[in-house]
């Protein structure tokens, strides 16, 4: 199969249609609720929704292979979830627990419940509501990398802030 330039120009032109849908501000074209800046590639996102916790503050937190104690690292980033969940009152969120392809799913799903919970304990010791704040465990059953070496491993230890 040959590919011409014509061929790459209409993909080109898909692609940029696509990037200015995604940018779409809101319907009343004031952007109201959005944050502008924020150190974002793209510009600006609805202040308390998923893509800003993501993009402004982490929404995630790795773990060691069979741990559930936090990091250095996990701690700074759920102190700044702490902070942004105090900016954004309202907002609740689920800590969804998860685990690498090793071990039995009922070993995993209980590892991953263990995560959950330790992300909770520590967002509510630092000031959350604990209503505020649930956990779910999917143990290895919701991978984001999916080779067997350790690479993708430890990007499945992780537990994942949801915003509700």
């Amino acid at each position: 199969m040959r590919v011409t330039l014509s061929d790459l120009k209409i993909v080109g032109a898909v692609a940029a249609m696509l990037l200015v849908a995604a940018c779409e501000t809101s319907s009343d074209g004031a952007g109201a609720g959005t944050s502008y800046g924020g150190g974002t590639a793209g510009g600006y996102e609805q202040t308390g929704t998923q893509q800003d916790l993501a993009v402004n503050v982490g929404d995630r937190v790795q773990f060691g292979y069979d741990r559930y104690s936090l990091t250095v690292a996990a701690r700074g980033v759920l102190e700044r979830q702490a902070a942004w969940l105090k900016n954004n009152g309202g907002t609740k969120v689920v800590i969804e627990g998860h685990c690498d392809e090793r071990g039995t799913r009922e070993y995993n799903l209980a590892l991953g419940e263990r995560r959950a919970s330790t992300v909770k304990s520590y967002l509510v010791a630092l000031g959350i509501a604990d209503g505020r704040v649930s956990t779910i465990s999917y143990g290895k059953e919701r991978p984001i990398a999916f080779g067997s070496n350790d690479g993708d491993w430890a990007k499945n230890r992780r537990a994942v802030t949801v915003v509700q």
